[in-house]
């Protein structure tokens, strides 16, 4: 019998993929092919590593890149309490957009890249992604980082800030109190937007929008989730709201995001300044 000749970090990247997909019921060929594709060594600096899974946190043994491809968060900067993110939850929330060939996306709070190479492979050569940046220093290791990928431009600017490019698909890496002005204005038709909601105490949860008409979006909120806070996207007063609102249902009666100007009523799930998460159902006709 031949020895096997296989690279045994791309075994490795593989095993990983697979592992992801099963454990959490992802039948998702993309998001298979994605996560077998992209070396999250790239993205995650010289080890060893430090990784942060089950609450504790510890070292890697060893600089070996297979110990990076495990379902645990790797830490980038502990003082600043930045991560490169959970696998699997990112692997279950990128199905619900459905990332399409040639998508245009938008990726705020992009850390050093690895979601954003992850996007870049399911849009696919013919696709743009746009990973934006806050931290210069995150910028400047995404840039390098994402060199392998030219549909993807890097920008060290504010994901809280516009105007934006149109785009299909909008992923927003860090935690917000409320949808940005910016973001819904840069959705196309069709449009989806994923990103944390988050309150300054207990879980949050990940908002899935997608755009129907100019002032309404179909809308979902799932899971439960930890997020650090995207500057820019916070207000103090509407996360008190919030974490009231959470602490109720965690959103399960939620099924729309309104935008027009309607008053408060029983409907309004978290009722904001331009913006309502709302239990009535996404049917662009029932609000002209």
């Amino acid at each position: 019998m031949q020895p096997s000749t296989a690279d045994p970090i791309e075994s490795a990247r593989r095993l990983y993929a697979a592992e992801l997909c099963r454990v959490n019921h992802i039948s998702s060929p993309a998001i298979l092919r994605a996560f077998s594709t992209v070396p999250r060594e790239r993205f995650v600096g010289p080890g060893p590593w430090m990784i942060q899974t089950s609450g504790t946190e510890w070292f890697t043994e060893s600089a070996d890149p297979q110990n990076v491809y495990r379902d645990a968060l790797i830490v980038l900067d502990a003082a600043k309490r930045l991560n490169n993110g959970q696998p699997s939850l990112w692997a279950f929330h990128l199905i619900l957009l459905n990332v399409r060939p040639g998508d245009r996306i938008l990726h705020l709070g992009c850390g050093t890249g690895y979601y954003s190479a992850i996007l870049a492979e399911l849009t696919g050569p013919h696709g743009k992604v746009v990973a934006v940046e806050i931290d210069e220093g995150l910028a400047a290791r995404a840039r390098i980082a994402l060199e392998p990928w030219p549909q993807v431009t890097v920008a060290h600017a504010d994901g809280a800030q516009g105007p934006f490019d149109s785009a299909d698909v909008i992923v927003v890496s860090a935690g917000a109190t409320h949808p940005v002005a910016a973001w819904l204005s840069a959705l196309k038709p069709e449009g989806k937007l994923l990103f944390p909601l988050t309150s300054t105490r207990g879980p949050g949860t990940m908002a899935y929008l997608t755009r129907k008409s100019a002032d309404l979006f179909a809308a979902m909120l799932c899971g439960s989730v930890f997020f650090v806070d995207f500057e820019g996207a916070r207000d103090s007063a509407v996360s008190d709201e919030l974490a009231r609102a959470l602490k109720r249902d965690h959103g399960a009666g939620v099924r729309s995001l309104r935008c027009d100007a309607h008053e408060k009523d029983e409907s309004c799930w978290l009722h904001g300044s331009g913006w309502c998460f709302s239990r009535r159902t996404a049917v662009p006709a029932q609000l002209a």
